[in-house]
């Protein structure tokens, strides 16, 4: 289950985008192709609604066509807001256990071999017991699907309000706490992490931070990076996504991060605001992305 590898010189940096599915799961492969990225992140489902979707034998094989067609293979789906796995209410974590497990059954189906989740806010319940409810049901959807190939990235959040995730110490309380710990992973949000107080804007700093994740969490459990500037100042705790190099953290960061050797291999993707249409901003952070590769 490790991470697949490619050859080309377009996937060398392996440089992607969260891509809309309005027209179509496919479509949004297609999309990544015509921004020549070798990555795409989907939802598979409506991200806002508890309603689920199932797929037509049509719908997978053109998903399944339109990646052979494009040759993207870094495919990653990201789950519903909605879901909140920290929850104390019974009704809604009875449903986020349920939400989880029908995305897995999605991505399994698409073949999409990673899922994005974020872990869930303990609602003044207190983080050891959020912490605990996360795992608990992780292990309960893995328990009733265990031939399930895709795996679950947790990811580093900003921290608002009584959101779990903010502390790389956080994020390995869950992993330690989850009894198939080979389907697990992290995606690291690059705004999140600033957000909750983890500097990237120097050389020092960033390593500094990168030194504190391995040590953690560790660097070969880090499968999916989520490339996003910040609107708000270091520590803030609030989400809040800018356009690469617009944002508190600065074009020295992202230079770091796309030349970094140990991240070579991990897809790299953007979730910056998409715009009005008054410039095409996946192409335009796409571009200074690439331009900073050496």
């Amino acid at each position: 289950m490790g991470r697949p590898n490619t050859g080309d010189q377009r996937g060398s940096c392996l440089l992607g985008a969260h891509f809309s599915i309005a027209k179509g799961l496919h479509h949004a492969l297609f999309t990544a192709r015509d921004y020549d990225c070798a990555a795409v992140q989907i939802f598979t489902k409506n991200a806002s609604t508890w309603k689920e979707s199932t797929f037509s034998s049509e719908d997978i094989r053109l998903f399944d066509e339109a990646r052979e067609k494009t040759g993207i293979q870094h495919i990653a789906s990201h789950t519903s807001y909605l879901i909140n796995l920290a929850s104390p209410e019974k009704k809604k974590y009875a449903m986020s256990c349920e939400a989880l497990k029908q995305e897995f059954i999605r991505c399994a189906a698409l073949k999409i071999p990673l899922v994005v989740l974020h872990p869930g806010s303990h609602m003044e319940s207190g983080a050891e017991e959020g912490i605990g409810r996360i795992a608990l049901a992780v292990n309960r959807v893995f328990d009733g699907l265990p031939e399930n190939p895709t795996r679950l990235l947790l990811e580093t959040t900003a921290g608002q309000g009584t959101g779990l995730g903010h502390t790389f110490e956080q994020i390995a309380a869950i992993m330690a706490k989850v009894e198939c710990g080979d389907r697990l992973g992290v995606c690291l949000d690059t705004c999140h992490i600033f957000a909750a107080g983890y500097d990237l804007r120097t050389e020092a700093a960033y390593r500094k931070t990168f030194e504190a994740f391995d040590a953690i969490i560790g660097l070969e459990h880090l499968y999916w990076i989520h490339v996003n500037d910040s609107k708000r100042e270091i520590g803030t705790r609030i989400d809040r996504h800018e356009h690469i190099g617009q944002g508190f953290i600065g074009e020295t960061a992202f230079k770091l991060l796309m030349n970094d050797s140990r991240l070579q291999s991990i897809p790299k993707v953007l979730e910056t605001p998409k715009g009005k249409g008054e410039k095409d901003w996946d192409q335009v952070n796409l571009t200074k992305l690439r331009g900073f590769l050496r």
